[in-house]
């Protein structure tokens, strides 16, 4: 908090001025809001009293208490706020300076501020704050305005004024400048009372009771200016009172943009075919035209872009499965891998397609044939058309283990008018931490919950017991070690490593597992180049013979679906996409519950919550290169009680965080009809 100067700056002064008179301004060539009678005695009859209005609202407060009752403001104590203050001691206003804790718990002097308004009103001043704190969220009453009437014995008056004319500027609440030659409109919310023995329970209660009434009174003030109230109101809250954003001008183009490309995915589609991208047998899914009858009764969608997602909602859909026996689900995802991996580890009563393109016609044909009861897209998987036309059948939508890296918030929030429209249309947002909670609300998703991350309670991929005996039995007193999902720029980096730990370890094994099998000939073909000896899994070879050179004893997994049982052999397994110029990192979690020492890159952002947890824990080590990995897998394989006591701190981490998929569950069955009486006994 800076130190404020004993006397305001000339800066200040010019700007509290400019303020002062531009509320003057609107006051006098404004038509008065209607009822001003009415609302001049609301505020005698409670006089004193808490006056509640939203931050970014309150240019017009010198209005509202412009009845002769004496009354005070809180005003954050900041620098911020000098120009303000020099406005509202113009108007006869005096001022209580400081302000609640803000979200990284710095003191702005609350302690203070609340004492003295438990002071002012004893003495007979009404306190008129704003009922949210900066820095937000927006249009969320904070715990203090309650707290303050429950001390004092004061009511809450909600209160809101406006003008029909005005410039909302695009700070975190919106603030909003009124402008001359309007129609003024005001209103109240009932008058809160809180009882000096209330509950932590009751005060959180009457909080909530604070936004609503400070939303009625909102809207209405705006409908009375004959105004649009939206403009006015910050993404979020806008949301939460249940409005949608319709598609603006840029979604509308992607739309038609995409409808237009149906001329030429039949030619997009072919290609990919040719490259192993697509399964021609099942193009026509990709058109929205199934490839199976819909089964009878509720199907449950869920969307998955590739296996690292499907990998997280496997364990959801077998709880869905159990919690609605009488359902079906229907899994969608993009890639072939995916598909292979649904094919395998899906149950009886769950069905996969590929997504359709994302065009109008493709995406309406898909619909009409499935009628899903519920819609949920996993992690990232923002399909506009897939959104709005779901939206305009009335699906539920539901977004879970979702992630929005700072990048993409930038993005998003860049262009309101694609994320409030689409955003807004989900029913539910499981985020997977406080921090993607928090972007998703500021991106006007409603309904957010900070639920945790799937894939931290997912079991880990199974391990084939027969395949890893023989493994063991194979490998002997041999020492090896894992790269696991390594990504294009990084298998180099594994070779390298591998040269450096032959040189004490000549009868090493080093298992490289692309994160992508089908690379398995261009990786084999570029160690080949350097000089290694490689041996792949996809054409039935063995592990590598002892001995050869430093160049020798790597092998390949370029299979699908026998990650576990690599983890399950190798002692220590370093995370791909790490290193990788992409970077963001793969899910530790597997590793870990299979009993594997877990190193990564320091590219691990995609899993942040996780590495965090487990890097604070002892549980994992970052290394930064090929040198620097190298000593850390001769450590931990020389080390076995380091190695152990690595393991014990990451299980332990890692079953600190867990629980997201019952509170997933409960959220989902949230937004599905009850079952009926028959099923619910069965």
């Amino acid at each position: 908090m800076s130190l404020l100067p004993a006397k305001p700056r000339l800066m200040d002064r010019a700007l509290g001025a400019a303020v002062a008179g531009t509320i003057g301004l609107v006051e006098r060539t404004s038509t008065p809001p209607p009822l001003q009678d009415l609302y001049q005695a609301t505020l005698l009859a409670n006089h004193p009293m808490i006056i509640a209005m939203w931050h970014g609202q309150f240019m017009m407060l010198p209005t509202l208490t412009a009845t002769g009752i004496p009354a005070k403001a809180m005003l954050a104590l900041h620098r911020d706020a000098e120009g303000l203050a020099v406005a509202l001691r113009r108007y006869g206003i005096e001022l209580i300076r400081g302000a609640g804790a803000s979200a990284k718990g710095k003191d702005r002097g609350g302690a203070h501020a609340f004492r003295a308004a438990v002071h002012a009103l004893e003495q007979g001043f009404s306190v008129a704050m704003t009922a949210d704190v900066p820095p937000g969220p927006a249009r969320r009453a904070g715990h203090g305005i309650v707290t303050l009437a429950k001390v004092s014995g004061r009511p809450i008056l909600p209160v809101a004024m406006c003008s029909s004319r005005y410039i909302a500027l695009p700070t975190w609440s919106r603030m909003t400048i009124n402008l001359p030659g309007s129609r003024l409109g005001g209103s109240f919310g009932a008058a809160i009372h809180v009882p000096a023995d209330a509950s932590p329970a009751e005060l959180e209660e009457l909080r909530r009771e604070v936004e609503t009434q400070m939303n009625i009174a909102t809207v209405d003030a705006y409908h009375r200016a004959r105004a649009d109230h939206r403009r006015a109101t910050p993404p979020a809250a806008l949301t939460a009172t249940g409005e949608r954003a319709e598609p603006g001008f840029k979604l509308k183009t992607y739309v038609r943009g995409m409808s237009a490309m149906t001329a030429v995915a039949p030619a997009v589609l072919a290609l990919r075919a040719r490259r192993g991208k697509e399964d021609a047998a099942r193009r026509g899914e990709r058109y929205g035209i199934a490839s199976r009858p819909r089964p009878d009764g509720e199907v449950l969608w869920l969307h998955a872009a590739s296996v690292g997602e499907t990998m997280a909602v496997l364990p959801l859909i077998e709880a869905l499965d159990r919690e609605r026996p009488a359902s079906h689900v229907l899994l969608t995802t993009g890639t072939l891998t995916s598909a292979r991996l649904a094919a395998a580890r899906l149950g009886p009563k769950a069905m996969h397609q590929f997504v359709p393109l994302d065009a109008p016609k493709y995406v309406a044909r898909f619909l009409e044939h499935w009628q899903p009861s519920l819609g949920v897209f996993v992690e990232s998987e923002i399909w506009p058309t897939l959104i709005l036309e779901a939206s305009k059948r009335a699906i539920p939508l539901a977004l879970v283990n979702a992630r929005m890296s700072k990048t993409s918030f930038r993005r998003w929030r860049a262009h309101g008018s694609v994320s409030r429209p689409l955003f807004s249309r989900f029913a539910a947002v499981l985020a997977q931490s406080r921090e993607a909670a928090d972007r998703f609300t500021a991106l006007g998703a409603p309904g957010v919950v900070d639920a945790g991350n799937l894939k931290f309670d997912a079991p880990p991929p199974p391990a084939d017991a027969v395949r890893l005996d023989a493994l063991r039995l194979a490998l002997g007193a041999r020492p090896c070690w894992l790269a696991a999902s390594t990504h294009a720029d990084e298998e180099s980096i594994i070779a390298a490593t591998h040269t450096l730990l032959r040189v004490t370890k000549p009868d090493l094994v080093t298992i490289i597992v692309p994160r992508h099998p089908e690379r398995g000939a261009a990786i084999a073909e570029s160690l080949a180049a350097q000089g290694f000896s490689v041996v792949r899994g996809s054409v039935g070879a063995a592990l590598p013979a002892a001995g050869g050179g430093v160049k020798a004893g790597i092998y390949l997994a370029d299979t699908l679906g026998d990650l576990g049982t690599w983890f399950a052999l190798a002692p220590v397994a370093f995370m791909g996409k790490s290193l990788s110029r992409e970077g963001g990192g793969h899910n530790p979690i597997e590793a870990v519950r299979h009993g594997a020492g877990v190193l990564t890159g320091p590219a691990w952002g995609n899993f942040d919550v996780a590495y965090k947890a487990l890097l604070a824990a002892g549980g994992a080590r970052e290394v930064a290169a090929a040198a620097a990995l190298a000593a850390e897998v001769a450590r931990l394989l020389d080390d076995p009680a380091a190695l152990e006591k690595m393991r014990a701190s990451a299980t332990i981490a890692v079953d600190k965080l867990s629980g997201a998929l019952p509170r997933t569950v409960q959220a989902l069955l949230a937004l599905l009809p009850p079952l009926p009486a028959a099923e619910r006994e069965a």
